[in-house]
Order: C-alpha cells, then structure tokens, then sequence
C-alpha cells in the first residue's frame, strides 16, 4: 500500500483509530479523523492526531470528507451497515479495520484466536508460554493493544499472539496465523450480526486463508467448532476435555499431547473446567510449534488469569468479592457460575446483546446461586426469563450501586458476590474494564466504612 499518494479517513477514536492514525501519519499519509460521539477525552485524542497533520472532520463536513478519501478504516465499534461505511462501499471504495491495516505489514508469525469465550485468557496464556519458552512474542489484538501498534517491531524470528472478535472479523481478509484457534461458539452479539448465521460465518472467517502448511486448532467438544474441520485445508489439530483426539486431551486428570503428558490439572493455578479447555488450547499450540515440553508447562500452569476474568477482589465480613465483568455473555457467566464453590449472590445486567437469556436462568436452578440481582437497561428482559424459567429468588434494581448495595447486604457471612453481567456494560459504561474498575472501587469502600 501507497501511503502518500491516498487519502484515509479513520473513523472513531478508540485505542484502534488513534492508533492507526498515527500509523498512517508518521508514513505520510493524508489522514482524515471523525467520531460522532466527541467526550473529553476524543477530543484530546483528534486534537494530538491534528498537531500530526491530521484532518478533523465535523459533522457538517462528513459528505465532503467521503468525496475526497479513498480508504475508510473503521473502528471495530462501528457496525459496517451503518451509514458511513455504506456511503464508501456505494463508491466502490475499500473499507477495513485496523487489523487488516496492520495485517498488510506483518512480518511475525502469528497465532491468532477467536471465539465467543476465553479468546483473552487463552491469548494471554499464549503469549506467557511463547516467552517462557525462549521466544520473543506480543499479545495484541482485541485485548486493548493494537496490532498496529506492534506491527513494525516484530521481525519474522518473533511471534504475534492475535485476539480477534467478530466485529474486526468483518473487515479482516488479508490476515493468514499459521495456527488459528477457534475456542466455542455460543449466542453473543446478535443484536450487531442479527443472527447465528452470520455470527458463525463471520466466527469462520478466521480459517478461510489458511492454506496446507498452516493449523486450524478446533474445541472438538463445540460441535460448531468442530464442523469448521470439513471447510478449511489447514492440518485441524484438536482439543478435547471428552474424548482423546488426535491433539491435545484430557485423559486421567492430565493433560496430554498426542500421548506425550505436558501436566496434572491440579498443577493448574486457575480453576474451572472454561479453563481446562483454555489450557488444552495452548498444549495444542506447543505441540504443534515442538515448544519444550516442561517450560511450555509450567508457564501455563504458573498463569494466574486475566483481570475482570473471575477476579477475586478481597473478603469483606465474611463475603468473598469476585470481579467478572468480562462475563458479557450467558455463556460466559454460566461458567462463571459453576466455578464457584460457595453460595452466591449474582450481579446480572446492562446492555442487552439480543442473547436469549432463558438458559442462564435454568442453569442457575441447579447452580450455587442463592440470589440474583438484576440491573441495568436490559433488567426487565431478564425478568421475563428468570420468571419463566423458574428462578424466583432475585431483587430488580435500575442502576449499578444500587445493585451492588443489594448484593452487598444480601450476602452472608461465608458467601459470594459476583459480578458476571451476562451483558455488554454501555447502558452505563464505556467498556467492562471501567465496570469492573467500578466494582472493585465499592468493594474497597466497604472496608472504609467498617473501619469507622
């Protein structure tokens, strides 16, 4: 790609616009910034971007600005049918995401990982192995560094360990890991794909480059992932807790790699059965890169989990605080659920994604929640569920403290709380990192009341 002789217009100013503007900048390009949703801190960022040389485009100046740019990279954040995309794809003009932006010029090789669930602890465990093993490797992707950003500091001797979501799925093409991980495939972000067609195509997409001498790693156990084995010409290598496959499986209380034993999983130091299935993943991985076998070991079993993920703030009085607000879909929090060992009292709600929520509340029949507090825009969606699924013991409430306050005095002595919203977090936060940020800051208040 040219830089100098196109224009690009970058719109929104996440971490992947900003940063892809300034990638385009320092190389010469004209650039062309816009978001339609300008807060302080945008307006910090497109004021940086146009001391650099960028244009800042207004509202009133978005039709002349599509007229003069040749390229749209779009933040993963905005939907491609919504009306600035559909304006460039009218004149026949490109529109990508700064992943395929940064995809252009990877010379690494990568590992890239997708899936409704455990895309960042797997890509985070990916990326600890990868450099306890001898490797020079970076995490990046959807877990809030940008490929873009690291692109041109990675040779061809290092790693990139990719997290990619659906959204950037739908602009992403030029990308070919020589190993794809497809975790599961469960009902999330319908409300954007409109369906679970659409979802698992886009969720299949990932696969499509791949060619003979690359890897297609597949949950064996996911019958959706599974299928995805007859559509690809990569060597599929599988990963199973169920069945001993041809790859890596669980098998004794161990887990094993084409029969050779990589570790115990009590020497795991994370829990749960979401996180077997996150480990076999990486021994998949190992084994097909021939990584040393102990080291590759124990850096997986030393990995202690990402934050927001099942995240133990503290006890207070008694009560055991546990932070998931990464938990974003039923799925998600249904895995939370059985992870836990004591009566809990769930947090649930925020910004409805289209997801059905009746399984959530069957499966939280039979799990250890003693009640549920439910919150949030989409609060009186997941009343109708619980009602008809059965489960009556839950408290509805608008906003989030008050929600917390709820829960808080719910608990008893020798319980939990959790927070696991089943739910995008934007009815009252801009992502599920400042929710969780929120839900440890009142934890921490408890003990300063209880100190006075």
């Amino acid at each position: 790609m040219y830089f100098k002789g196109q224009k690009f217009f970058v719109a929104g100013m996440s971490v992947s616009g900003e940063s892809s503007a300034r990638f385009l900048l320092e190389r010469g390009a004209e650039v062309y910034i816009y978001d339609d949703v300008i807060s302080d801190a945008v307006s910090a960022i497109m004021n940086d971007l146009k001391e650099l040389g960028a244009h800042v485009v207004s509202a009133d100046s978005l039709d002349s600005a599509v007229q003069k740019c040749d390229i749209l990279v779009i933040s993963p954040g905005i939907p491609i049918d919504t009306a600035l995309p559909i304006a460039f794809r009218k004149q026949g003009k490109p529109i990508i995401g700064e992943e395929e932006l940064a995809a252009m010029f990877l010379r690494a090789t990568s590992v890239a990982v997708t899936g409704t669930n455990g895309k960042t602890t797997t890509v985070t465990m990916l990326g600890e192995m990868l450099n306890k093993t001898g490797n020079k490797c970076v995490a990046c992707g959807n877990n809030g560094n940008p490929l873009i950003r690291e692109v041109e500091d990675l040779t061809f001797n290092d790693f990139a360990v990719l997290e990619i979501s659906s959204f950037q799925l739908e602009t992403l093409s030029s990308l070919r890991p020589h190993i794809a991980v497809i975790t599961n495939i469960s009902e999330d972000h319908l409300n954007r794909h409109y369906n679970m067609e659409n979802y698992v195509f886009l969720k299949s997409k990932i696969l499509r480059n791949l060619r003979e001498s690359e890897f297609a790693v597949l949950n064996y156990d996911d019958p959706t992932v599974r299928g995805f084995a007859a559509n690809t010409k990569a060597k599929v290598v599988y990963f199973s807790i169920q069945s001993k496959v041809d790859g890596a499986y669980y098998e004794n209380g161990s887990l094993y790699f084409r029969g050779e034993k990589f570790f115990e999983v009590n020497d795991l130091t994370i829990s749960g059965v979401h996180n077997v299935y996150n480990a076999l993943a990486c021994v998949a991985v190992a084994g097909i890169l021939k990584l040393d076998k102990k080291k590759a070991g124990d850096a997986i079993c030393a990995f202690k989990g990402v934050r927001h993920r099942i995240e133990k703030i503290r006890e207070v009085n008694g009560v055991t605080y546990i932070d998931d607000s990464k938990g974003t879909n039923v799925d998600a929090t249904l895995k939370a659920v059985q992870s836990m060992k004591v009566p809990t009292v769930l947090m649930l709600g925020g910004k409805d994604k289209g997801d059905d929520y009746s399984p959530l509340f069957e499966g939280l029949n039979s799990s250890t929640v003693v009640h549920a507090v439910i919150y949030g825009e989409n609060r009186f969606k997941m009343l109708n569920a619980a009602i008809k699924s059965g489960f009556t013991s839950f408290s509805l409430c608008s906003e989030f403290k008050a929600a917390f306050s709820l829960a808080e005095f719910t608990a008893k002595p020798g319980q939990a709380v959790l927070l696991s919203p089943a739910s995008a977090s934007f009815d009252g936060f801009s992502n599920y990192e400042e929710r969780g940020k929120a839900f440890k800051e009142l934890v921490e208040k408890i003990n300063e009341v209880n100190q006075n």
